[in-house]
């Protein structure tokens, strides 16, 4: 009686241990798909961004260029102004002393000079209203740029839902209880700092490009990283990991980093371990709590031993 106790213990504690590999193969692939659309959409943001600038550079380009109309037409205008008060001047004192005939003469040059002026006045009261209408296309395009950059900005925040940006949004990963966290504090050092699975040394930090140059100790082996920029991923297998270790960098400044590292709750190893038939199955069912045992003769869901 009590050896069938037992087997349906070992029984459901392998259909556990199969539904977990399950759930971590079904996250694995949806950390992957989530990776891919933000590549995907952060370039489409970025061609459209880069489209933007060149629109804005474009405008600001017409903008100099009826400014440099207007002040020409200014001075031109200023001058015709200047030269037919001169001539209205000196045809008032030459009327006076020529016949009727001349004073007509006078009558139509300055008439000639006049519609000049009144045109070159339209055509400056144009260019200022071409200009004006510029600066309005000017002030599109600079508030479509600004909502692109908004929606790049929301973009990123949607996709990167399992990234830590403060220590606060670490702690709410960490109360999810999926994967282990270890925050690093890391100045620049000749010397490795141990942080969970990985040992970590800063080689260069970067405040104006946001960015950091790190060499990793993982099993033994040694890694580098160069030009890791904050908030970026850095992802890696070991042997004994199911799912990828992650290295994030939330904060850089002079010569120091602040970040976390993410591993599997469980090594690959553990999960072996807890498969039916194995040495380390049977050892797992022996020693756990008693409400483990009952629960899997119901069908509910067990406790997984605690990581070694």
């Amino acid at each position: 009686m009590m050896q069938s106790a037992v087997g349906k213990a070992v029984a459901g504690l392998g259909a556990v241990v199969v539904l977990g590999l399950g759930g971590l193969g079904l996250y694995e692939n949806h950390e992957h798909k989530v990776a891919d659309q933000l590549s995907a959409q952060l370039a489409a943001q970025n061609e459209q961004n880069q489209q933007m600038s060149a629109a804005l550079s474009n405008a600001q380009s017409q903008v100099e260029q009826l400014n440099n109309k207007v002040n020409a037409l200014s001075a031109a205008n200023a001058a015709a102004q200047e030269q037919a008060q001169q001539q209205a001047q000196a045809a008032q004192a030459q009327r006076s002393r020529t016949s009727v005939r001349r004073k007509n003469v006078e009558d139509e040059r300055f008439k000639k000079l006049q519609s000049q002026v009144d045109t070159q006045g339209q055509a400056i009261d144009q260019t200022r209203t071409d200009l004006a209408g510029t600066r309005n296309d000017l002030t599109g395009t600079q508030n479509d740029l600004a909502q692109t950059r908004t929606d790049l900005s929301n973009t990123r925040t949607e996709l990167s839902g399992s990234i830590a940006h403060t220590h606060d949004e670490l702690v709410l990963l960490q109360k999810r209880g999926e994967r282990n966290y270890y925050e690093f504090d890391i100045a620049k050092s000749k010397q490795f700092d141990q942080k969970g699975p990985v040992g970590i040394r800063l080689r260069k930090a970067s405040t104006k490009h946001d960015f950091a140059d790190l060499d990793l100790l993982v099993d033994d082996r040694s890694l580098n990283q160069k030009h890791v920029n904050i908030f970026q991923p850095v992802m890696f297998r070991t042997p004994d990991t199911p799912q990828p270790i992650e290295l994030v960098i939330n904060n850089i400044t002079k010569d120091h980093i602040h970040g976390y590292i993410s591993t599997s709750k469980y090594k690959q190893s553990e999960l072996a371990s807890m498969q039916p038939g194995s040495s380390g199955g049977t050892s797992a069912a022996t020693t756990a709590p008693a409400e483990n045992a009952a629960s899997a003769a119901d069908g509910t869901r067990q406790k997984l031993p605690p990581q070694k």
